[in-house]
């Protein structure tokens, strides 16, 4: 009989943890981080604007290839011109108009059509198409210069942070110097000096950002020394270092991982500010130079003619559009990233 009651006991244990078992699930880190991700709808937003950017300005020429980046609509148009005469007769003045038609070649300021979707510009290139190959410029500029600027950040900050002392102390007085030094005056000068030479005007821009990655790694570099400094004497790097690892195992294995997650914020925020200071160099005339686009390049016309900036919204305002939603696309994955990464978040 007692036999029988204990083995009863067991079977309703048994039955009572089964169902606890089945309906129990550990979660990843991984996995809660993109579920808190998706979670927020500014997250969304903004990974669908920037893919929506990516897919319009690498895939978008595959599709609509009827016009190039470089090609001029040379079918021509006749342009109405009106010359004014004023004479004098008896006093009185009469002024005579007269119109004349020439034949033009290029088809510049052409309408919106189904020929040319957004019309064109002051020279007769397509605008739809341009605003996508602006965008490979832009998009791709962008993100190799975030790239390096973090990976140099990474490596110097590392460094600087768990080495300390003299190490830390030369690192961080070039990261003092770089910070003083003028952007905007030296990138004038260097622009000048690229100009000048025979190198291809496509690539300007692209000497131009490895100058920019080259004195704006000081900020990130920082952020890793101060994360690192913190994480060295954690209890698992005292196990680290009676196991006998080497410098660069606990460095770039045990201690930048655990500084990843400020690192990722930092660089889908950094995107959204290095499209600006690409699009402000275009803009200036640093950056990209005819007949190449990038949509700094495309805004620039209107510093150059007020009357394309009051009469032809058609020519400037999508490529400022598409900045918009660059910057803000970035930005809003950024907070995404920030609050899903955030260690005291709500699970």
């Amino acid at each position: 009989m007692e036999e029988l009651n204990s083995k009863n006991v067991q079977n309703e244990a048994a039955d009572t943890e089964a169902p606890l078992d089945k309906n129990l699930r550990l979660m990843s880190p991984t996995r809660m981080v993109v579920r808190r991700f998706f979670r927020s709808k500014l997250s969304i937003v903004g990974l669908i604007m920037v893919v929506g950017l990516f897919i319009f300005s690498f895939f978008g020429p595959l599709i609509y290839d009827k016009w190039g980046e470089t090609q001029l609509d040379e079918s021509g148009k006749i342009v109405y011109t009106v010359d004014e005469t004023t004479y004098t007769v008896d006093g009185v003045e009469y002024t005579v108009k007269q119109v004349k038609e020439t034949w033009q070649k290029d088809n510049s300021f052409a309408p919106s059509s189904s020929e040319h979707l957004l019309g064109t510009d002051t020279q007769g290139y397509d605008i739809f198409v341009r605003l996508m190959y602006g965008g490979r410029i832009s998009l791709t500029v962008s993100f190799i210069a975030v790239f390096v600027i973090t990976l140099l950040g990474t490596v110097l900050g590392g460094i600087a942070g768990y080495f300390g002392g003299i190490i830390d102390n030369i690192i961080m007085r070039i990261c003092d110097i770089l910070i003083c030094l003028p952007g905007i005056p030296i990138l004038l000068i260097i622009s000048t000096i690229l100009s000048a030479s025979d190198i291809d005007k496509k690539y300007i821009i692209y000497l131009l950002m490895i100058y920019l990655t080259l004195f704006s790694w000081p900020g990130t570099a920082r952020l890793v020394r101060g994360q690192i400094l913190s994480l060295r004497e954690q209890e698992y790097m005292v196990a680290a270092e009676a196991m006998g690892y080497s410098t660069p195992r606990k460095i770039f294995k045990h201690l930048v991982p655990n500084v990843m997650p400020q690192l990722i914020v930092q660089m889908s925020l950094s995107l959204g500010s290095m499209i600006l200071y690409e699009a402000t160099l275009s803009y200036l005339g640093l950056g990209v130079q005819p007949p190449y686009a990038a949509w700094g390049t495309m805004i620039e016309i209107i510093s150059k003619d007020m009357d394309v900036m009051q009469n032809y919204l058609n020519i400037w305002v999508p490529a400022g559009v598409c900045i918009v939603i660059a910057v803000l696309g970035f930005n809003f994955v950024g907070d995404g990233l920030r609050d899903a990464l955030d260690p005291k978040a709500r699970r």
